[in-house]
Parts: structure tokens; C-alpha cells; sequence
């Protein structure tokens, strides 16, 4: 048991990793093309405060959309706004508390959005974590399962009236969920999808890039069938150097101080392929792709198996206590 649980995603993991490390040794970050501008249009990013999430709020603010940046450290946040104001950036920008990790709280920001009657064109599902110890949430769930994915999937539900009456035919709003390589290694075990027969960080972290992949295929499928202006992309953006790598074992750490100098990209260049699918021209109408370096890339195979989707998808809803 601990063989298949415990030691094999840790492996399966560190080779995911690898691969993508030889990758970007011979390989440019892509970079962003010119895009459009996007006044008037409002975009909700989660985990906007730092990393990635930061340079996707302050890129989409710079192309005159208002980003609503929902994240759990209100100093954090409020310096995170104060930061992109000073640059003087066409749009608007404003920072709403977010705990992804309780429902309660998903429900109360997507109310609370909802009360303001703005109109919602993009969701940026970024924020996330990685390998934290076995811990719960107050609803009860798996951390990694609940931060990566759960949060997310409720948010979205939550907010997709708003988005689908927001978008329209030539110009659809756009959902985006951040995703990752390591997904590639991940297993959605549903019987037991809170890890709690045999812990592993690794395994927790990877199912939940999984699941987010998963469920972006399942919800365009959804969305296209009953012909909604919206779209649905999962994006990775590499190995970044950012906060997420602080809680790998200490000899990791210094093992990957030294290698993130040299072929981690900065989150500035891992933003970009979530910017590009959030406001690229040739995004526009394009949904349930996995992008990567701008390319749209074969997930796992796992990915595409319809049934897991759907199983997946109709227990989300029980565990977060949305009608199927």
C-alpha cells in the first residue's frame, strides 16, 4: 500500500519534473504577442496577491479590463493594488477577499460579486498549492484537493450565469484554470479522493491538476451543447520559480535553488500563457484546449476519458452541495 501510494506518485512526480526541466533547457518561454485592448471588460483572478496570479492581474489591468483580485491576505492584496496603480495601468484594479479553502467563503464572494451587478468576461482559476503536509479543511477535505480544485469548481459554477449572460457570439468570456504538468502523473482515485486511506502530498497535488484539467474538458462539453458564449481552457506554464516550492523537503530545496536560476521561468513568463488565453485575438471561440509554451498540447490520457469527467463532475456537486 505504501509502495502504490505513497513512494510511486513521489517518483512519477520527480520525472514529470525532470521532463519538463530538460524541455525548458533548450526551449524559450514563449512570449506574449501584442494583444488587443480590453476596456470595459471585468476579470476575476484568483491568488492574485504574488507569483503568476500577480503579473496575470497587472498584465490584464494594463489592457484596461478591472481585475478583481480575490485572495486570502487582505495586506497582501492591498499591497499587491497599490503596486499596479503606481504604474499607472488604464484599467481598474481592486482586491476582494477569497479563502478557496472554505465553501462558505466561495459562496459569499460569488454573492457578494454577484450583488454588485457587474458583468464577469474572464475567471482566472489560479490560485493554488503544492505539497503541503496532510491537513484538512473546515469542510473537512483534502488541502490540495479543496485549493487546487474544489474552490475552484464551486467559484465557477457560481459565477457561470454571470459569465454566460456576459459573453456573446465573437466575443465569449473566457474561463481559464491553472493547471500543470504533474497531472500528467496524477490519479483521480474517486473512492477516495481525499487521500485518506494513504497519505501523499505528491499524489494529492498531482490528482488535483488533474481534476482541473478534467473538469475543463467536461464543462465546455456542457457549455457548447447548450450553445453558451464561453469558453474553457486549462493552461501550464512550466516550472516557475515561485512560493509553491517552499514547502519541498529541505534537500530538494537546496537542491533547487541553484536549478531555478538557471531553467525555472520567472512568473512574469509563466503569466503569459494564461494572459494569452485570457485576451489573445486567437483565443476568441477556442475552448477545451491544454496550452502550453502558446501551443495547444495532448494532456493525459487519462484526461479524455468522458466517464471519469462526468463521474467527477457529479460528485463535485454532492460534495459542495450543488444541483447536478
Amino acid at each position: 500500500m505504501w509502495l502504490q501510494s505513497v513512494l510511486l506518485p513521489l517518483l512519477r512526480l520527480y520525472l514529470c519534473g525532470m521532463k519538463v526541466l530538460f524541455y525548458q533547457m533548450f526551449n524559450r518561454s514563449f512570449t506574449l504577442p501584442v494583444l488587443p485592448k480590453r476596456n470595459g471588460r471585468v476579470a476575476v483572478v484568483t491568488g492574485g496577491t504574488r507569483g503568476m496570479g500577480y503579473e496575470t492581474a497587472r498584465h490584464l489591468a494594463r489592457l484596461g479590463m478591472h481585475v478583481v483580485i480575490a485572495g486570502n491576505e487582505r495586506e497582501e492584496g492591498a499591497a499587491a493594488v497599490g503596486r499596479i496603480q503606481e504604474e499607472g495601468v488604464e484599467g481598474k484594479v481592486e482586491f476582494v477577499f477569497l479563502d478557496l479553502t472554505s465553501l462558505k467563503s466561495v459562496r459569499q464572494f460569488a454573492q457578494a460579486f454577484k450583488d454588485r451587478g457587474l458583468p464577469l468576461h474572464v475567471l482566472v482559476n489560479n490560485a493554488g498549492t503544492m505539497m503541503v503536509p496532510e491537513r484538512q479543511t473546515e469542510d473537512g477535505f483534502e488541502f490540495h484537493f479543496t485549493l487546487n480544485y474544489l474552490g475552484h469548481f464551486l467559484l465557477t459554477n457560481l459565477l457561470l450565469g454571470t459569465l454566460k449572460r456576459s459573453g456573446q457570439q465573437g466575443c465569449c468570456s473566457r474561463i481559464i484554470n491553472m493547471s500543470s504538468a504533474t497531472h500528467y502523473s496524477g490519479v483521480v482515485r474517486m473512492d477516495d479522493l481525499n487521500r485518506r486511506i494513504c497519505y501523499s502530498s505528491h499524489g494529492a497535488y498531482s490528482q488535483s491538476k488533474l481534476a482541473l484539467v478534467l473538469f475543463t474538458y467536461y464543462l465546455q462539453e456542457q457549455l457548447t451543447a447548450g450553445g453558451f458564449p464561453v469558453t474553457v481552457n486549462a493552461v501550464d506554464p512550466g516550472m516557475v520559480d515561485t512560493a509553491l516550492y517552499d514547502n519541498l523537503w529541505s534537500i530538494a530545496q537546496a537542491l533547487k535553488k541553484p536549478v531555478a536560476k538557471i531553467l525555472f521561468r520567472t512568473p512574469a513568463e509563466g503569466a503569459s500563457i494564461s494572459i494569452y488565453a485570457a485576451a489573445a485575438s486567437e483565443m476568441e471561440g477556442v475552448g477545451a484546449c491544454y496550452l502550453y509554451n502558446s501551443h495547444k498540447t495532448q494532456s493525459s490520457d487519462s484526461s479524455y476519458d468522458s466517464e471519469l469527467q462526468a463521474e467527477l463532475w457529479k460528485k463535485s456537486c454532492e460534495l459542495v452541495g450543488l444541483q447536478i
